[in-house]
C-alpha cells in the first residue's frame, strides 16, 4: 500500500471508483492508481455537460452570467466571472487544455482582458483584484499557457503589489473602500501596504504560483506560502469571509481560500508534511473522513451530484504528493 493511503483512516479508492461519473474514475485511475488503463484525457471532452458549456461559450470566447441584471452592469465585467468559472470546470472536472478550441477561444477573452499594467481586471470594475487574478492565471497555467507572455505579465503585476509584510490583499480595502459603483467606477487605488495581509487574497494570489513549475521555486512565493500556513483556522484580516469557519467550508473547481485549496498548493511547492502547521491541516482531514473513505464536507457552492467525490479526489491528491 501506498505511504499517503495509510496515513488515512479508511482507503477512499474503493469509493471513488464506484461512482458512475467517467471523469472521476479517469482521474483516479490516472492521478492516483498511475493506471489510466488505456483512456486519455481528451476522452472526457466530448462528455455531456463539457458539451453543453462549450455550445454556451459565445463568440468572443466568453459565457454570459446567468443573471440578467448583473449582465447589465455597466461597472462590472460578469462575463469575465463566469469565463472564470466555466473554464475552471473545464480544465478541472474535463482535463480541457489549449490543444482544444473552446479552452484557446477562453484564453483569449482573458487576456484581452489585461491591463497594460499587466493585471486582469473587470469583475469588481476598474479596482485591482489580485486574488482573482492569481486564481484566473492557475487555470490557464494548467490548460497549458505557462509559457505565454501574459503569464509573465501577470507574475510581474501580482510581485509588484505585494503588501509589505509579503501576502497580498484587496487594495480598495486596504483603503477602507467599500464595494460601491463610484469605488468600482474610479481609477484603480493603489495598496496601503502597511495593512497586514489577507489570508483569503494570498491563498488565491499564491495558486498561480503553485501552479507554475518556475514560480512556485521562487523565494517570494515560498514566504507567502509560510504566511498562508501561519493563518490556518484564524480570523483574517478583512471582513469579507474573515470567520475561521470558512477554512472549512469547501467547493470544487476551487474558488475561494479553504484549507484544502492552502494544502494544495503547499504539496505543490514542496512544504513538507511534517511541518507542524501543514500536519494540523492534514489531521483535520484525517479526522474528518467517513467510513466508507469519502469526505461528508460543508459546501459551498455548486449543485453537481458529484461534489463530495471530486472533493475527496482532490483531498487525496493532496495526501499523496505529500507522502508518496
Amino acid at each position: 500500500m501506498d505511504e499517503w493511503l495509510e496515513v488515512l483512516r479508511y482507503d477512499p479508492i474503493g469509493r471513488l471508483r464506484s461512482t458512475d461519473n467517467r471523469a472521476i474514475e479517469f482521474f483516479c485511475r490516472r492521478d492516483l492508481l498511475e493506471d489510466p488503463g488505456g483512456a486519455h484525457v481528451e476522452d472526457l471532452w466530448s462528455l455531456p455537460e463539457a458539451r453543453t458549456l462549450t455550445r454556451r461559450q459565445q463568440e468572443d470566447g466568453s459565457w454570459r452570467y446567468p443573471n440578467p441584471r448583473a449582465e447589465r452592469s455597466h461597472v462590472q465585467n460578469y462575463s469575465l466571472l463566469e469565463t472564470f468559472r466555466n473554464l475552471g470546470i473545464l480544465v478541472e472536472k474535463y482535463g480541457m487544455n489549449r490543444d482544444h478550441p473552446t479552452v484557446q477561444m477562453a484564453a483569449e477573452y482573458l487576456f484581452s482582458c489585461q491591463t497594460g499594467e499587466g493585471d486582469f481586471r473587470g469583475i469588481l470594475g476598474n479596482q485591482y483584484m489580485p486574488y482573482y487574478m492569481g486564481a484566473i492565471m492557475e487555470l490557464l497555467i494548467k490548460a497549458g499557457y505557462g509559457d505565454h507572455h501574459g503569464i509573465e505579465r501577470g507574475f510581474r503585476w501580482l510581485l509588484s503589489v505585494r503588501q509589505d509584510d509579503g501576502g497580498w490583499n484587496i487594495p480598495m480595502r486596504t483603503a477602507g473602500l467599500t464595494y460601491s459603483v463610484r469605488v468600482l467606477e474610479s481609477p484603480p487605488v493603489p495598496t496601503d501596504r502597511t495593512k497586514p495581509f489577507s489570508h483569503l487574497i494570498t491563498g488565491m494570489a499564491l495558486r498561480a504560483f503553485a501552479a507554475h513549475p518556475r514560480y512556485r521555486r521562487m523565494e517570494e512565493a515560498l514566504h507567502a506560502a509560510r504566511l498562508l500556513k501561519g493563518r490556518f483556522f484564524k480570523r483574517d484580516s478583512i471582513p469579507d469571509r474573515g470567520d475561521p469557519s470558512y477554512w472549512t467550508k469547501f467547493s470544487y473547481p476551487f474558488w475561494f481560500t479553504d484549507l484544502l485549496t492552502s494544502l494544495d498548493s503547499l504539496s505543490l511547492m514542496g512544504f513538507p508534511p511534517e511541518d507542524g502547521e501543514i500536519k494540523k491541516g492534514l489531521d483535520w482531514f484525517v479526522k474528518s473522513q467517513r467510513d466508507d473513505g469519502s469526505w461528508e464536507l460543508t459546501l459551498l457552492r455548486g449543485g453537481d451530484k458529484d461534489l463530495k467525490y471530486w472533493l475527496t479526489l482532490a483531498i487525496c491528491r493532496v495526501f499523496k504528493r505529500f507522502f508518496h
